[in-house]
């Protein structure tokens, strides 16, 4: 008999069917909100050619711009990790989308005047920090721990299939219109979809009169109208803190952001200036590599769940290895056998974004339990970020100095270094605090 068939059987299968209603409801409320940050990120990929052209701006000079996003999202993710599990992530990821649409819009206009932008998108990523954590700890409070581990993994494919919408989106608007849509337009779809999350959302089981999932698990059909309640920032601080789980992950997250946010943002100049595809063409190329991703994240969950009984590391580790010679690979080809790269591009995406979202969904779900989700989310992504900043201006410095052969091997060595920190986490299984 499964874990489900044994709830069913301690609840009722009116309560039981609510609460299976309801984390459908949830898990496609997040998913689609989540995804939405990204139409608010990862366009300026796309945009960067054609803004680099247009004001004479060098690639250290879009580095800067990029590493302003990721240094503010790192503060941001702390912060905002700690206000996730204070504050109620209804609202927060509500203000986060909202604010980010905005300040895309303004992006739109800041004229190529280089501190300005570095500003707006450094704000950007403030408020996209907003979006993450908070999210994680919705995942937790309707998600059990024995299938946070898949339901992490499909969660996983919004950000993914989100970036690679944007750069679909941003890709087939520059091809007809000027760069400066690829902010404008995204802006407004989500401010429609902040506007669904606050109506429709719910922060957990207990605010719409079900169980908690302790309850749940109890069989005690606790019919309440209750709130999420806080256990205290001294509580999330110390399980975020001191525990030395909490650390190796969030320094695994340090390396593999280098190589995730080297590609990310760097991938259609380096096929547009390389291998001679056009700007809309090297964002379709690109998109392969999120998709791929996709399906990396949906194996990384059930691997770790079905394969690792609910280990973590040992699939990070395994993907990892693979991700750095893949990078290799990708490299060495010539630019003309478009199968090969495109298929080299795949494996990429697949070896990053499986490992990813064991490190920002899964492990911090298990390391801090549903009441200190957020926070100890934010916490590994904020050290994840600043390998993220650091690889903005660092890609940009390493390219235009030494060429792109010094940008890949800057991303194998973020990789290599990932893997070496999972090694710490490889017997790790199952959450460290109290109150899941």
């Amino acid at each position: 008999m499964t874990g489900d068939e044994k709830l069913e059987n301690k609840l009722s299968a009116s309560v039981s069917g609510l609460i299976s209603t309801w984390q459908k409801k949830m898990f496609w409320l997040m998913w689609a909100t989540y995804a939405s940050f990204y139409l608010l990120r990862v366009n300026i990929s796309i945009a960067m050619p054609e803004m680099m052209k247009e004001f004479s701006l060098s690639k250290t000079d879009m580095g800067l711009v990029l590493s302003g996003l990721f240094l503010f999202y790192a503060i941001g993710q702390f912060v905002n990790g700690q206000l996730g599990d204070k504050l109620n992530s209804r609202r927060i990821i509500t203000l986060g989308l909202l604010a980010s649409a905005v300040l895309n819009f303004m992006f739109g206009f800041s004229g190529g005047i280089l501190g300005l932008m570095v500003v707006l998108w450094g704000l950007n990523g403030y408020f996209q920090a907003m979006g993450w954590g908070p999210t994680v700890k919705a995942m937790a409070n309707w998600f059990p721990m024995k299938i946070r581990g898949r339901i992490s993994g499909r969660l996983g494919t919004s950000y993914i299939i989100g970036g690679a919408i944007s750069w679909f989106l941003a890709g087939t608007i520059i091809k007809y219109f000027d760069w400066r849509f690829t902010f404008w337009l995204p802006a407004v779809f989500c401010t429609f979809i902040a506007v669904n999350w606050f109506i429709r959302a719910r922060n957990a089981p207990e605010e719409v009169g079900l169980p908690s999932l302790e309850d749940q698990e109890k069989g005690i059909e606790n019919r309440g109208f209750r709130k999420d309640d806080h256990i205290g920032f001294r509580s999330t601080l110390k399980i975020t803190l001191l525990n030395p789980y909490i650390w190796f992950a969030a320094f695994g997250l340090f390396g593999l952001n280098i190589v995730r946010y080297g590609f990310m943002s760097w991938a259609p100049t380096y096929m547009f200036e390389e291998q001679g595809a056009t700007i809309s063409l090297a964002a379709y190329k690109a998109i392969a590599f999120p998709l791929a991703g996709g399906l990396g994240a949906i194996f990384a969950g059930w691997a770790s769940d079905r394969i690792f009984k609910h280990r973590r590391a040992p699939v990070a580790f395994i993907m990892l290895i693979l991700l750095a010679v893949s990078c290799h690979l990708f490299r060495i080809i010539p630019g003309s056998n478009w199968v090969l790269s495109l298929v080299l591009l795949l494996f990429i995406g697949f070896f990053t974004f499986g490992p990813h979202i064991l490190l920002v969904a899964a492990i911090p779900a298990d390391l801090g339990s549903r009441k200190a989700a957020s926070s100890v989310t934010g916490f590994i992504d904020s050290i994840g970020y600043l390998g993220a900043s650091l690889t903005g201006v660092g890609t940009g410095y390493l390219v235009e100095r030494f060429g792109w052969n010094a940008g890949f091997y800057f991303w194998i060595s973020g990789a290599i270094f990932a893997a070496i920190m999972m090694l710490f986490l490889w017997k790790h299984k199952g959450p460290t605090a109290v109150h899941e």
